[in-house]
C-alpha cells in the first residue's frame, strides 16, 4: 500500500513546498510557523483522497494539484487550533512539539489563520479549473459552521457529557467526515464525474469518515504515544465521548468494518479505476496511528 501512496504523498508536498515558497508571506516567522505545520509528517490522507477519487473518474492530475493542497492546508490549520490550550491543550503532535510549543500560542493563531486563507487562494490559482465554483464551495463548506468547526463546537460542548450513538456520529460527520467528504467530492468534481458518480463516491466518503473516526478512537485506547505520535489516551482524560466509550472496543472494531463494508459497496459500479479508493478504505482500518 505504501508503495502505492508514495508518489502521490511526493506530489502533494512538492505542490505545497512550491505553494508555500518563500513569497508566500510577508513574514519569515509567519511563514516558517505555516511550514513547520505542514510538513510535520502528516500521513496525506486527504490530498490522496483527492487523487484517488480523482482517478476514479479519469480526471487529469494537474487538475486535482489544487485541491488536494487546499484540504491538506484547511486540516494543518485544523490541527493547529485544535492542539491550543483553549482546545485540546496538546503538545505533541506527530511526535513533534505542537505548533503553539514550538513557536508560541499568539504565532500559532496566525499560522493557522494563514493556512486556511492560503487553501482557497490556492483554488483559485490555477487558470483552467475544472469545476472551479463547485470545488470552492465543497471545501468552504466542509470547513466551517456547516462542517468542521461545527463538529469542533459539538465536541468541545460534549466533554464530560453523555451522547447516543446518533449524536456521536452526527459530531463527527462534521468534525472529521465533513473534509474527508469533500476531499472526495472535490477530486470528482475535478474530473467532471457525472451526478451517477458523485452520488456514489459522496456514499463512500461518508461511510469512510466515519471510519476513520472509529479507529482513531479504538488507537487512542490501543495503541501508544510513540506510535499515536500525540498523547495517547487524551480522550479518556478529558472525558471525550468516543465509539469505545459508548460500544466497547469489540463492538467498535465490528462498527469499523461494517462501515468499511458500505464504503466498498458503494464502489461496486466502478472498475479498476477505483482500486485505489478500495485500498484506502482497508487502510483506514488496519493503521495503527
Amino acid at each position: 500500500m505504501k508503495e502505492k501512496l508514495h508518489p502521490l504523498i511526493d506530489r502533494t508536498d512538492q505542490q505545497l513546498n512550491r505553494f508555500l515558497s518563500e513569497d508566500s508571506s510577508a513574514s519569515d516567522h509567519l511563514l516558517s510557523a505555516m511550514r513547520y505545520s505542514i510538513f510535520n509528517g502528516g500521513k496525506r490522507i486527504r490530498p490522496v483522497l483527492v487523487y484517488a477519487a480523482g482517478q476514479a473518474v479519469k480526471a487529469r492530475p494537474e487538475a486535482c494539484d489544487a485541491p488536494a493542497i487546499a484540504v491538506e492546508m484547511v486540516h494543518a490549520y485544523s490541527l493547529i487550533h485544535d492542539d491550543l490550550p483553549a482546545m485540546d491543550d496538546d503538545d505533541l503532535r506527530r511526535g513533534q512539539p505542537t505548533c503553539h510549543i514550538q513557536y508560541d500560542e499568539a504565532t500559532a493563531i496566525l499560522a493557522g489563520d494563514a493556512l486556511q486563507t492560503s487553501a482557497f487562494s490556492a483554488l483559485l490559482t490555477p487558470a483552467e479549473q475544472p469545476g472551479r465554483l463547485e470545488i470552492l464551495r465543497e471545501l468552504s463548506d466542509a470547513s466551517g459552521s456547516l462542517g468542521m468547526v461545527a463538529g469542533q463546537m459539538i465536541d468541545l460542548a460534549a466533554v464530560g457529557q453523555t451522547l447516543n450513538l446518533a449524536e456521536l456520529e452526527n459530531m463527527h460527520r462534521h468534525k472529521t467526515g465533513a473534509l474527508i467528504r469533500a476531499s472526495v467530492r472535490m477530486g470528482a468534481l475535478a474530473g467532471e464525474a457525472s451526478a451517477i458518480q458523485l452520488q456514489s463516491l459522496t456514499e463512500y466518503a461518508v461511510a469512510l469518515g466515519l471510519a476513520f473516526q472509529v479507529q482513531d478512537d479504538i488507537l487512542d485506547v490501543e495503541s501508544d504515544t510513540a506510535t499515536l505520535g500525540k498523547q495517547q489516551g487524551a480522550d479518556i482524560a478529558m472525558n471525550k465521548p468516543t465509539y469505545v466509550s459508548l460500544l466497547g472496543l469489540e463492538k467498535a472494531r465490528a462498527k469499523a468494518h461494517q462501515l468499511i463494508d458500505e464504503a466498498l459497496e458503494s464502489l461496486n459500479d466502478f472498475g479498476s479505476e477505483a482500486d485505489l479508493l478500495r485500498e484506502l478504505a482497508r487502510y483506514v482500518i488496519e493503521r495503527n496511528y
